[in-house]
C-alpha cells in the first residue's frame, strides 16, 4: 500500500492533491500507537520489536520497511532471550526488556519448547513469558483460527449468536465439504464453484471449476473424498475489473480489495486506502502475488 502510493506520487506528482486523495502515510504511526498501547508495563516508553523469520522470507522487505517507518528494532529469534519469564533483546549495552512483539513468524515456529521443536526462527520460552503476561504478542498465538477458511461457513451464525445481530455485510456462501449435503451440492454444480484447501494460502491448492477439465475435477474430487475436512467451496464470484496498461495497451483485469483495519484501545481504525490486488493474467480470477498477481494504489477521496 505504502510503496504503491510512493510510486503514484513519483509518476503523477500533481494528480493526488488535485483529486483530494486522502493520505495513507500515517499507517506506520497508527500501527505503532496501537502496539504501544498493548504494553503491560506502566512505563512511558515501552519497547516494541518486529520479529521476522529473516532475509529468506518472501515478506522480508515489508518487515524491514515497517520496522524502519515505525522506528522500532527489527529482530530475529536469535536476537531475543527469555529469562525469568521475561523477554529481553540483546544489545551492545546489554539486555533490554521487550514489552511488545509484533511478530511475523507463524505460530508453529514461535517457541520450540511449545510448538515445533526443530524451529530455529522462534524464541525458547517465549510462550511462557506471554502466558505470564510479561510480554504482548501481536497477533496473539492462535488468532489465525478467525481467518481459517473452515470458519467462514459459521461466521453469520457466530454474529447472530454472540451479538444477537444480523450481519451488515453478507459473506460469500461457504460450503464445508465434510457435510455430505454440501459435498453433493458443490459437485452437482462444480463448474460454478471454487474449491479450496483450508490449510493453504496464496492461491495454492484450489480448483477453479469453470476452468478445470473433467479429468482435473475427477482427480480433485478424489482428493476431497480422502479428507473432506480439509476443504471448503464457494460459488464463483465475478470480481470487478479495472484498466491496466499491459503490452502497450489498456486492458481489463480482475481485482479485489484488501482494507487495513487496526483494532486497539481507540476501537477499530480503518486506513483510508488499501491494497487493490490485480490478476495480471488475462481472464484470471486469482489475484495472489504468488500466482503472478500485482497491486494498484487505492484512492479514498476526502
Amino acid at each position: 500500500m505504502l510503496e504503491n502510493r510512493n510510486m503514484t506520487y513519483r509518476i503523477f506528482p500533481g494528480l493526488l492533491p488535485k483529486n483530494n486523495v486522502r493520505s495513507v502515510k500515517d499507517y506506520p504511526d497508527l500501527l505503532l500507537k496501537n502496539l504501544l498501547a498493548l504494553s503491560n508495563r506502566q512505563i512511558s516508553n515501552p519497547t516494541v520489536v518486529l520479529l521476522t523469520p529473516g532475509i529468506y522470507n518472501s515478506a522480508y522487505f515489508e518487515h524491514t520497511t515497517l520496522a524502519r517507518l515505525m522506528g522500532v528494532e527489527l529482530v530475529e529469534g536469535r536476537d531475543l532471550v527469555v529469562h525469568n519469564t521475561k523477554v529481553y533483546m540483546k544489545t551492545t549495552a546489554g539486555l533490554k526488556q521487550v514489552d511488545v512483539i509484533y511478530r511475523r513468524v507463524d505460530d508453529e515456529y514461535l517457541d520450540p519448547l511449545v510448538f515445533n521443536p526443530g524451529s530455529m526462527l522462534g524464541v525458547s520460552g517465549l510462550y511462557y513469558a506471554y502466558r505470564a503476561g510479561n510480554v504482548a504478542i501481536i497477533n496473539a498465538p492462535g488468532n489465525g483460527v478467525a481467518d481459517d477458511k473452515a470458519v467462514y461457513t459459521y461466521v453469520p451464525s457466530m454474529i447472530k449468536y454472540y451479538l444477537n445481530e444480523e450481519p451488515i455485510l453478507k459473506t460469500v456462501p461457504t460450503y464445508y465439504m465434510d457435510n455430505r449435503e454440501h459435498f453433493d451440492l458443490v459437485f452437482s454444480q462444480v463448474r460454478k464453484m471454487v474449491i479450496k484447501k483450508t490449510n493453504e494460502s496464496g492461491g495454492y491448492g484450489m480448483l477453479m471449476g469453470h476452468a478445470a477439465t473433467d479429468e482435473q475435477i475427477l482427480a480433485y474430487r478424489s482428493e476431497v473424498e480422502k479428507n473432506p475436512r480439509q476443504f471448503i467451496a464457494q460459488p464463483m464470484i465475478h470480481l470487478s475489473s479495472v484498466p491496466c496498461f499491459i503490452n502497450n495497451k489498456i486492458q481489463p483485469r480482475h481485482v479485489d480489495l484488501r482494507p487495513f483495519a487496526l483494532y486497539g484501545p481507540q476501537g477499530i481504525e480503518i486506513v483510508p486506502g488499501g491494497l487493490t490486488r490485480v490478476a495480471l493474467r488475462e481472464g484470471s480470477l486469482v489475484v495472489n502475488s504468488s500466482q503472478g498477481g500485482g497491486s494498484k494504489d487505492t484512492w479514498v477521496l476526502g
